[in-house]
């Protein structure tokens, strides 16, 4: 298994408030762990919430007892969740900050295990095609499951950026899991919005038949995101199972 991780500025956004981890080697009961959170607050509170809940989770991972992945995925979120809340408290600059989070751990069965709050999101893609795993906790994605408007209307709508699930200071989230087996060859794609926004799933496709290292598919991705606008901030891991 081969991995790879990138974070961009844009061209738009003068703070990168991406926040990104990725190991290969185990992280507390995880064999591995991928981690893509986007943060939303103020020129700096989006940057602290994103690193702040990425390192606090990643702490309650190594630190804690012996419970499932599952389990301990979830405690790991609450946990940060909850010092998210705290170290806000009182913070005027710092209220109302939160971040996104999606995760990935693949085990030695080749078992997927993702967790997901917000936009970012997880991708597999393999010679079947592409497919978002993930659900976006968001307005348009909400809209789109309803009907309401339609899925390739949903990436230009102006609302597109209303989150409706965080981890915030408002309130601890709670995340969706999904669990499903890969094979090798699969590619595992975790990014924010600013790559999925900028990049369809056919350009997503064709860079991956382009190239042959995961760091080269990747960095190509960056670079045609920024071609296409780079509105956003840029951050994905890519994973070669």
């Amino acid at each position: 298994m081969k991995s790879y991780a990138v974070t961009d500025i844009g061209i738009k956004r003068s703070v990168n408030q991406d926040s990104f981890f990725c190991s290969d080697e185990p992280v507390g009961i995880l064999p591995n762990c991928y981690i893509v959170a986007d943060g939303m607050g103020g020129h700096a509170a989006g940057d602290f919430a994103s690193r702040f809940v990425v390192d606090n989770f990643l702490s309650a991972l190594r630190s804690g007892s012996e419970r499932t992945r599952i389990q301990a995925i979830d405690e790991g979120i609450r946990i940060a969740n909850e010092g998210l809340i705290a170290r806000a408290n009182g913070v005027k600059e710092l209220d109302g900050m939160g971040t996104t989070f999606v995760l990935a751990s693949i085990d030695e069965n080749n078992e997927l295990l993702a967790a997901n709050i917000g936009d970012s999101r997880l991708y597999l893609i393999n010679e079947e095609g592409l497919r978002q795993i993930t659900m976006d906790h968001s307005l348009v994605a909400e809209m789109v499951r309803k009907g309401e408007i339609k899925k390739d209307e949903a990436r230009y709508h102006p609302q597109k950026n209303v989150v409706l699930r965080a981890i915030s200071t408002r309130d601890v989230a709670i995340p969706d899991f999904y669990q499903l087996r890969v094979k090798a060859g699969d590619f595992i794609l975790l990014c924010s919005d600013g790559l999925s926004d900028m990049l369809d799933e056919a350009e997503m496709m064709k860079i991956i038949g382009e190239y042959e290292e995961v760091s080269d598919i990747a960095e190509k991705m960056v670079a045609i995101a920024n071609e296409n606008g780079g509105k956003d901030n840029i951050t994905l891991v890519l994973i070669k199972v």
